[in-house]
């Protein structure tokens, strides 16, 4: 009874887990409290109904030490065991609303990514087929269907964390075939891709954003131009995209412009520290972006 009856003060009073400093000596004296409260109660309870040995000429005193001695130990014991269950489902529960949030916070940075992403590669896809109206309506009308590729490849990966990286890499194949128009014979595109590598997932638009980096900080900065190479390959149990391009590392694409910030952020929302991403000066013409993806992670 008494258990029960600090069951409910314990609730009206909103004492369960977590417990700061001064509820917790609140909780302990209300436990105190009951515990002298039963005994005394049970002591004068016994003593008015005879429940005793007529042999033993107990006092009151006696009788409430006996039952303090006796009774405590249950309620105090009751009151950890209660205690306990609700810091185990306490924890749990945050356990789960932690989870709950991190995914939330994870799906609203890539819908952010990603709506950054798209905008700043139509615009520059858009101004290689604008040169082109005038001077080669034809192949302005081609260039204008891989648009529309690549437009249709990049709302679907919208609903996506991964994409297969034969469908990235067709994706940038329309879109250097659209740089190409800008540059010509100023732009040369080299591929060396792993056949095994075709249906591993990678991050959606993820290559695209570096190479169209590799295309604004590096080609169109070189009078002559100069190269784009790709290369795709598996390595134990990591899947490795290298960009290469000729040109020089800046302020702007030394990792705080938003290309390679979007590819730092989403590589560490989708795997951890379990993926590497890298942008240096490999000579003095040619800038390499190497990205390393484990393949147990998706």
């Amino acid at each position: 009874m008494f258990t029960h009856v600090l069951r409910i003060i314990i609730k009206e009073n909103k004492l369960v887990p977590p417990l700061s400093q001064n509820k917790f000596f609140t909780v302990f004296l209300i436990v105190l409290l009951t515990c002298v409260s039963c005994s005394l109660l049970s002591s004068y309870v016994i003593q008015w109904l005879g429940l005793y040995d007529p042999a033993y000429k107990g006092t009151i005193s006696q009788r409430f030490l006996l039952s303090l001695i006796s009774d405590a130990p249950i309620i105090i014991l009751w009151a950890c065991i209660y205690y306990i269950w609700h810091y185990i489902v306490s924890d749990r529960k945050r356990t789960i609303d932690n989870i709950r949030l991190e995914s939330l916070v994870k799906e609203l940075e890539l819908k952010t990514i990603k709506s950054h992403i798209n905008p700043h590669f139509i615009f520059n896809a858009l101004n290689s087929i604008r040169a082109l109206v005038d001077e080669d309506p034809k192949r302005a009308r081609t260039a204008i269907t891989e648009l529309s590729n690549i437009l249709r490849s990049s709302m679907q990966a919208e609903k996506l964390e991964t994409v297969p990286f034969e469908r990235e890499l067709n994706i940038v194949k329309d879109y250097l075939a659209l740089e190409y128009i800008r540059f010509e014979d100023r732009l040369n595109v080299e591929y060396t891709i792993d056949e095994e590598t075709l249906d591993i997932h990678v991050p959606p638009m993820m290559l695209q954003t570096l190479v169209e980096n590799a295309i604004k900080h590096g080609i169109s900065k070189i009078k002559n131009g100069g190269f784009i190479k790709i290369f795709a390959t598996l390595k134990e149990t990591n899947f490795e995209l290298i960009i290469e391009n000729t040109g020089q590392l800046s302020s702007n694409t030394n990792g705080d412009g938003f290309g390679i910030a979007s590819t730092h952020n989403r590589l560490n929302i989708l795997y951890g520290n379990n993926a590497n991403f890298e942008l240096k000066q490999l000579n003095d013409t040619t800038v390499q972006a190497k990205i390393i993806i484990p393949l147990n992670n998706k």
